[in-house]
């Protein structure tokens, strides 16, 4: 199996960043999305720099576990078409991609933030699904299908989102994921046979 370069740089540059701005609030104000600094200052920048830093630890562990798994497991599908320098493009664009419908809400808000790269890692995981939908991941320890875990996560996530009583970006949450379908499937239109095929014919493993 090619080895994933993409994956292992985006895992080494998010920690290093994330962990610099732990340590450093004027590095994580700077980076995080803050969308007047955007509308005043034109730091557009900020629609992908706020994808490489985290609230805290256990923020950062969630999100880089999972691209650590999932990350490895789809690169080399990305790199037979694209290569890794393409999958590399794709979760940089999901991370613009999935923090843009809120950059827009709230565009004009002085007390929003958001940052992290869960929009990026749902594109992923929600990829990653596309192919092998039966696929037994483990969430909390507990061993479910990563096609029931994806319908439990997007009703998660939109009943969440409208509540909107945590600070938690739910809807970079349900973009990412779209984006990671929309953009498998124009990549490699063949994978929705794959898909139906797969979700006809369960075999966990």
């Amino acid at each position: 199996m090619p080895v994933p370069y993409a994956t292992y740089l985006l895992l080494a540059v998010t920690i290093g960043v994330s962990w610099l701005a732990f340590n450093n609030r004027e590095l994580l104000q700077r980076l995080l999305l803050w969308p007047p600094a955007i509308d005043r200052k034109r730091q557009y920048e900020r629609l992908v720099t706020h994808g490489f830093v985290h609230a805290d630890g256990m923020h950062l562990l969630f999100n880089m576990v999972t691209l650590f798994f999932f990350g490895r497991a789809i690169e080399p599908v990305f790199a037979e078409r694209i290569t890794s320098a393409g999958f590399l493009a794709f979760y940089l664009s999901a991370i613009v991609v999935a923090i843009v419908p809120s950059w827009l809400q709230h565009r004009h808000d002085a007390d929003y933030r958001s940052l992290g790269a869960s929009g990026a890692v749902s594109a992923v995981l929600f990829s990653f699904i596309l192919f092998a939908p039966w696929t037994l991941i483990y969430v909390f320890f507990i061993p479910m299908p990563a096609i029931v875990y994806a319908v439990l996560y997007v009703a998660w996530s939109i009943w969440m989102d409208h509540k909107g009583r945590d600070n938690i970006n739910h809807s970079a949450h349900l973009w990412g994921a779209a984006y990671g379908v929309l953009f498998t499937v124009a990549m490699k239109p063949d994978v929705v046979r794959v898909f139906v095929d797969q979700l006809l014919n369960p075999s966990f493993g």
